[in-house]
């Protein structure tokens, strides 16, 4: 690798949202940069113009700043090498169409402008993940029959097409580095070919494997969701979801998985990465998405969980942030996403989240009989109220009375959560408090 500032770009069609496959490309170009202290480049390819609208390059910006990466040269920041859309660079192409054109190696036919595939020549280059890869020229751009086919570079309304405007793009944005889908392997012999006409040195190339399903089938929304803000709907992290597009293709060594930022940028590199088709394992993503949920700084785990139990009708507002922030550690190591997290927690915030899953239809009148003895001594007798204290209790009180821990505990955790699995019920009872546990055995007739 020479030692000139590596500048790489993502260069989307606001044509539909951010989806996961271009996700995953962006953020490899932008490891590549910031590993390399270079440049990361937004680009807008826009020529489809029946198809780009304003809305979804916005989109594509949100799921991109959603997820962190930030840009150091694009349509809203600006930079040396702008406009940064291509339908903002139209005399640019048409200039270098007019240069094929006197040069003789370019034609014009029925309005539009085409490049002249000369026989003969071999390309090749060498791929950053795949290696040395060679074709003939002859085969670089071929008609159903088997003929060779010229390559139109504008078409007849003037605007680009996508093997010549990339060309130009790369060449005058100063990009050297093209990391990119593995799909584009087939459309880099038609752009060296045109690299060699304008006589310029073209960049280096890294194709990345392609992600499919675990049924190995291209990933599409059968295996779930495909757009970027549909994961921060479901609830993940924008670091979980950083983390896990990080592996597909990409291993970090030593069996790595759970990243930050600053490692990933740390450890990334391209000849790390896999020539293998990467597999989308939802249950990787949700494992990955855990660890960092229990990773986060307490008060930034409760601002990320505040708006989805609101959104499930509690009102977080009626306790202070030292107690919430509490019960998310309390169950940080449980919930896989950001709204499971807030549902598993709805019972330290409402008694009705209780009541309205668990009736007590399954306590008898011997049980309650039996049982209120227990619990009206560990309301009135056991201090402190802490968790390891409270135990140690009801161990005592349940071997004196010929009973086991489970009949005492399970009743309990059904009155406090609603729940049959929950954290250690002793220490959900030591943050709801003595008054709290009192009031809902108090309702089940346990009390």
């Amino acid at each position: 690798m020479t030692q000139e500032t590596v500048r790489v770009r993502f260069a989307p069609s606001p044509t539909g949202s951010l989806h996961i496959g271009g996700a995953h490309t962006a953020l490899f170009n932008w490891l590549w940069a910031r590993h390399n202290g270079g440049r990361f480049v937004l680009r807008i390819e826009d020529t489809d113009r029946e198809r780009s609208t304003q809305a979804f390059e916005e989109t594509i910006l949100d799921g991109m700043r959603w997820m962190g990466l930030d840009w150091d040269e694009g349509p809203d920041v600006g930079g040396a090498f702008g406009p940064y859309r291509q339908s903002e660079r139209l005399d640019l192409y048409r200039s270098h169409a007019e240069e094929l054109l006197n040069q003789g190696v370019a034609y014009e036919e029925d309005g539009a402008v085409l490049y002249r595939i000369p026989a003969g020549l071999r390309l090749g280059f060498e791929d950053r993940v795949y290696g040395h890869i060679e074709v003939d020229s002859a085969k670089a751009s071929v008609n159903q029959d088997g003929s060779i086919k010229d390559i139109v570079i504008l078409k007849r309304d003037g605007m680009p097409t996508y093997n010549y405007a990339v060309v130009v793009d790369d060449h005058t944005m100063g990009i050297n580095w093209v990391i990119r889908g593995e799909d584009h392997v087939i459309n880099t012999p038609k752009q060296l070919l045109l690299y060699r006409a304008l006589g310029w040195e073209p960049p280096s190339f890294a194709h990345l494997p392609m992600i499919l399903g675990k049924d190995k089938k291209k990933l599409s929304k059968r295996h779930g969701a495909t757009s970027v803000f549909e994961y921060h709907d479901l609830g993940y992290l924008p670091d979980g979801v950083f983390n896990f597009l990080a592996l597909l293709g990409w291993s970090p060594g030593e069996d790595q998985e759970i990243l930050s930022r600053e490692e990933a940028v740390t450890l990334f590199d391209l000849g790390r990465v896999t020539k293998r088709a990467a597999v989308f394992d939802l249950d990787k993503l949700n494992h990955v998405n855990q660890e960092h949920l229990k990773r986060m700084e307490p008060h930034r785990r409760l601002a990320t969980i505040r708006p989805f139990w609101t959104e499930l009708g509690l009102d977080p507002d009626r306790f202070e942030d030292v107690y919430l922030e509490k019960a998310l550690t309390l169950l940080a190591g449980r919930g896989q996403t950001t709204r499971q997290l807030a549902e598993y927690t709805d019972y330290l915030l409402s008694f009705d989240a209780v009541t309205t899953r668990y009736e007590g239809g399954d306590l008898t009148e011997e049980t309650r009989s039996r049982l209120r003895p227990f619990y009206d001594a560990w309301l009135t007798g056991c201090r402190p109220w802490e968790g390891e204290t409270m135990e140690a209790f009801a161990r005592t009180w349940s071997e004196e009375k010929g009973l086991s821990l489970k009949e005492i505990a399970m009743p309990l955790r059904w009155a406090l959560t609603g729940r049959k699995v929950s954290p250690g019920v002793f220490e959900v009872a030591q943050l709801l408090g003595p008054e709290e546990c009192r009031r809902r055995l108090e309702h089940y007739g346990l009390a």
